[in-house]
């Protein structure tokens, strides 16, 4: 009988969630385990029951140990606090002694900050110095240099804005009538084609890639928001300046500009994305509104 494959998850929001359905989905065995903020217990999830083990901040359950030894594969989720990742500094040693086949660590486009809305790839200098983009620059170069101390195979996966069923511009839009008035550039990947990305990379035989995580229409906030309301049949928008934000993660947000290249993402996993542009994934979304 085949043995059921391992996952330990750091953090279980909306990605590792639908990560999880993309797995059973391709029959793959397997069982899994996460973490969460509050309390150690079982949870049920899409008719299967795992163990949630605590962590936050410096404190954890310490029976999450064992699982983390056994785990074949392990996903990390959990943004950085404080410009620090807790799961390297609470876990980097133990994960220099386990087993796990292969490490897959969440970064963002951020880490690439402004380029003016010019095309970015992996090579491209690492420029972000917002909230956002500083401390996943900082954090992601952490992992990086672990992964060459440590010879263990880390991969980074830096991903684009996500959208999804439960999280769309099209909510936003009918909600609040409003999109930021400056024009800038965005990269999204639809949950569903992250999912597939991360099992892709996962049981790819290519070791410690980093690559990133985007669809293959980078476009701006502006034609994004108005292909959202000829969806919805709304005939006017409120263009909002940034300055006129009260929200200071958006304006951290829009202070960024550029297009993020999936090429090599592409080429070295073999994929094909189900949603390759804002257009066909926020249409599916649309067609579905209940």
């Amino acid at each position: 009988m085949k043995k059921k494959i391992k996952f330990f998850f750091f953090g279980f929001g909306q990605t590792a969630k639908y990560f999880v359905e993309e797995l059973k989905r391709s029959k793959k065995k397997f069982t899994f385990c996460a973490t969460n903020t509050k309390k150690s217990c079982f949870v049920s999830f899409n008719k299967k029951k795992f163990k949630s083990f605590k962590f936050k901040n410096n404190n954890y359950d310490k029976k999450l140990l064992k699982y983390l030894k056994n785990a074949d594969y392990i996903l990390i989720s959990i943004p950085p606090q404080a410009k620090k990742d807790l799961v390297l500094k609470k876990f980097g040693k133990i994960l220099k002694k386990s087993n796990f086949k292969k490490l897959i660590y969440l970064s963002a486009t951020s880490v690439y900050g402004n380029h003016d809305g010019k095309w970015v790839n992996e090579n491209s200098k690492l420029k972000g110095n917002t909230f956002f983009g500083l401390a996943r620059k900082i954090v992601e170069k952490k992992w990086t240099n672990f992964r060459k101390k440590s010879g263990l195979d880390i991969n980074i996966l830096r991903v684009s804005g996500i959208y999804s069923r439960e999280n769309n511009v099209l909510k936003k839009i009918l909600k609040t009538n409003i999109y930021v008035k400056e024009k800038k550039y965005f990269s999204r990947i639809r949950v569903e084609d992250l999912a597939l990305i991360i099992k892709k990379m996962f049981f790819s035989s290519k070791k410690s890639m980093t690559l990133n995580a985007s669809d293959d229409k980078p476009s701006t906030n502006i034609e994004v928001a108005n292909y959202a309301a000829r969806l919805l049949k709304m005939k006017y928008l409120t263009a909002k300046p940034i300055s006129k934000f009260q929200n200071k993660m958006i304006k951290e947000f829009y202070k960024d500009s550029k297009k993020v290249s999936n090429k090599k993402m592409k080429k070295q996993l073999n994929i094909r994305l189900k949603y390759p542009n804002y257009k066909q994934g926020l249409r599916n979304i649309f067609n579905n509104f209940s």
